[in-house]
């Protein structure tokens, strides 16, 4: 415990130093723009509505709720400015370095904790991302905690508390980030003991967290139900992305609908719920029209998605062009991708090593993914990572960590093969690759494996030892 507290002490103190330089010269941009002024009108009583130009305000649903409610509360506490949401994503990345040595500690040695921890609290992307009003990086923070969580669940005494603690959580991540939700029942699979290999009763896990997720959500659906034009579960947005990923000339990344790249069928929709159900209807319409065409986007969207993510020096660089010009976003850039490929290279060599199933198949697996890590084609080193921790099968149960980040980067890699890429999407698994390169050995594992040599060389001992009886 001692280990955790200096551990996020280290964190929160780099990230209010950074806060603390961040404050005057980088005001919210890009979608934090939008978080923010939600935010405080949030905070002056007047809930996720939009103000428009000519006076008219509207209920609104179309980013999630969940951030913008968290720097609401935050906002009413402690005055409506940026440095506020600054801070509180300072607290939440302190809290997942905690986490994360909470986590490893519970199976590996205090070594692989403490170096989980650090690769947390010092990754230069979450650090420097720190300033963003954004969803991403606090994503990544959460489902470390989600993952703490989730082991810590076991067993023993006050499970159902736990499991419920961890539904929470994950409801409220959702609320965050809706595509998120597919990852809630994997989450409640893993959350028996590690030795225990009861599917029926982790399925059962599953459903509970899964339905105390949803019930979390539920109060917001029902919200958007009673006052949009149409039910929305969290956020009205996944046409309008559909629409998107599925244009020709957006080649997989973003592109604005606007103008004469508006569907003429929704160019008199005005209600927000409405007319992204009209671009996912167009969507659908352009996938069904041209196949091909959309799955031959998949492998640029996934590139788009995982090669580089650089969201922390695309913010700072839009936010104030002036205090960080391209050679800082560049620098930036380039240390954030060593970071996180040397990261992902270690996973591979954990998941490939890790185990006594398929040994062979994994590393011939794991060799060409661990090249693609360090070279330009990164997406499939990361398709090659998943690839190599499914190959482990039941043993995985043992090593939820491993399972879960596999999980993630997988749903991630789906979501947006569907829709459009970007590298800040693809960020949303970086904090728990940081858990799995440190490696994932059961305290089950290494007192089996010890039995198992004790066992062998009992009973075969030196030829020169007599038989006993």
């Amino acid at each position: 415990m001692a280990d955790a507290g200096w551990l996020s002490g280290l964190a929160l103190a780099l990230r209010v130093l950074l806060v603390c330089w961040a404050k005057d010269r980088f005001p919210p941009a890009d979608d934090g723009s939008f978080y923010h002024v939600v935010a405080q009108r949030i905070a002056d009583g007047q809930g996720y509505t939009w103000l428009w130009p000519d006076g008219a305000v509207s209920y609104a649903a179309h980013y999630p709720v969940g951030y913008p409610a968290l720097l609401g509360l935050a906002y009413a506490a402690f005055g409506s400015q940026p440095v506020v949401a600054m801070l509180v994503n300072a607290l939440l990345g302190a809290c997942a370095v905690f986490a994360a040595q909470r986590c490893v500690i519970r199976y590996g040695s205090r070594r692989q904790a403490l170096l989980a921890a650090l690769l947390l609290a010092l990754h230069p992307g979450l650090v420097f991302y720190t300033p963003a009003l954004m969803t991403e990086g606090v994503t990544a923070e959460l489902l470390v905690v989600a993952t703490w969580l989730a082991l810590r669940v076991g067993s023993g005494k006050g499970v159902h508390w736990r499991l419920l603690a961890l539904g929470v959580c994950l409801g409220s991540v959702c609320l965050v980030r809706p595509q998120i939700l597919v990852m809630v029942p994997v989450f409640g699979f893993f959350s028996l003991a590690a030795a225990e290999l009861r599917y029926r009763a982790r399925l059962v896990r599953a459903l509970v967290v899964t339905g105390v997720a949803l019930g979390v959500c539920l109060p917001w659906t029902l919200r958007n139900c009673a006052r949009m034009d149409r039910c929305v579960f969290v956020s009205a947005n996944g046409g309008w992305n559909l629409l998107i990923g599925s244009a020709p000339e957006a080649n997989g990344a973003w592109i604005p609908i606007e103008g004469a790249s508006v569907p003429a069928a929704c160019r008199q929709v005005y209600g927000e719920a409405e007319k992204d159900r009209c671009f996912g209807q167009a969507g659908m319409d352009n996938i069904r029209r041209h196949p091909l065409s959309f799955l031959a986007l998949i492998p640029r969207k996934l590139s788009v998605t995982f090669d580089y993510f650089g969201a922390p020096g695309h913010y700072l660089h839009t936010s104030n062009y002036r205090a960080f010009g391209e050679p800082s976003k560049l620098w930036l850039g380039i240390v954030e991708t060593i970071w996180e490929r040397l990261v992902l290279l270690f996973g591979i060599v954990q998941a490939a090593r890790a185990g006594v199933a398929r040994p062979r198949l994994r590393w011939v697996i794991a060799a060409p993914a661990a090249l693609f890590a360090v070279l330009r084609a990164g997406w499939l080193g990361y398709l090659g990572f998943a690839a190599v921790v499914a190959l482990s099968g039941k043993e995985l149960m043992k090593r939820p960590v491993s399972a879960l980040s596999a999980g993630l980067v997988l749903s991630t890699a789906a979501t947006h093969a569907v829709f459009f890429g970007a590298g800040r999407y693809g960020f949303v698994c970086a904090a728990l690759l940081c858990l799995a390169a440190v490696g994932e050995t059961s305290r089950e594992t290494r007192a089996e494996a010890r039995a198992e040599t004790t066992g062998e060389r009992g009973r075969n001992g030196p030829k020169n030892e007599p038989a006993i009886g």
